[in-house]
């Protein structure tokens, strides 16, 4: 069966030879960076703020530091992780994910996002994903945070609601919006689906990209409010922004 598997596997790569998820250069297996596209990448890794997960240049010192920005403003989720900076070098990755179709990143992807996570996913009882709108998931086909929360579930055996939240309201793009224009775009937007019982649950939030936090909040906050126990966030790519 190994042999069968392996020619055509073989067979495949000679007429289809696997693509950098990055960049489109030809790698060796499917699913994989180039060395250039992964040296590139930023990796999240310690010291970081232990709420939201913004990396820190400079050490704080110990185990619960909190950046600026979360001790003036405590997000609405418990904990923040994320597998590496959204910037220039990881844009191309994520948005060949999100907008172009790239899915066979997505095993990878949650085993990133399991490792980066594995604090927060050996507590947990539930994964759930950031929803689209029902109008945006028929133009794009898919919901890239429902194939990550997908993804993480079988890497971390958990179970997982991919449609455990719904959206809505169809809200615009927020890419030119400010910290505050965003949180009232999304607020009102998100509702739990009818029969999901939440309550007591230690949920895992999951998403693609973190900003501000607006979208995560406003979920974090229902799940809460409909009483799950705590939420914790776990996202692919964090922007990282200038602390006040």
């Amino acid at each position: 069966m190994w042999q069968v598997s392996h020619w055509f596997r073989t067979a495949l790569d000679a007429v289809l030879p696997p693509l950098c998820l990055c960049c489109g250069a030809q790698v060796a297996e499917p699913g994989a960076l180039c060395g250039r596209c992964w040296g590139s990448l930023r990796f999240v890794s310690a010291p970081f703020c232990q709420a939201c997960g913004h990396p820190f240049d400079v050490d704080p010192g110990g185990a619960e530091c909190l950046c600026g920005r979360c001790m003036a403003e405590p997000p609405a989720w418990r904990r923040a992780r994320a597998v590496f900076c959204y910037d220039d070098a990881s844009k191309p990755l994520l948005l060949r994910f999100k907008h172009g179709d790239r899915l066979e990143g997505a095993p990878a992807f949650g085993r990133w996002m399991a490792r980066a996570g594995a604090e927060l996913l050996v507590e947990s009882d539930l994964i759930v994903p950031v929803p689209l709108h029902r109008w945006r998931l028929l133009a794009r086909r898919y919901n890239q945070a429902a194939l990550l929360a997908l993804a993480v579930g079988r890497e971390a055996g958990r179970p997982v609601a991919a449609d455990g939240l719904r959206r809505l309201r169809r809200t615009p793009p927020q890419g030119h919006f400010s910290r505050e224009e965003r949180r009232k775009n999304v607020k009102g937007a998100f509702a739990v689906k009818p029969g999901l019982d939440v309550t007591g649950q230690k949920i895992v939030l999951i998403d693609d990209v973190l900003t501000t936090g607006a979208t995560l909040g406003e979920c974090a906050r229902l799940l809460l409010k409909n009483g799950a126990a705590t939420v914790d966030v776990l996202i692919l790519g964090r922007v990282v922004l200038s602390q006040p």
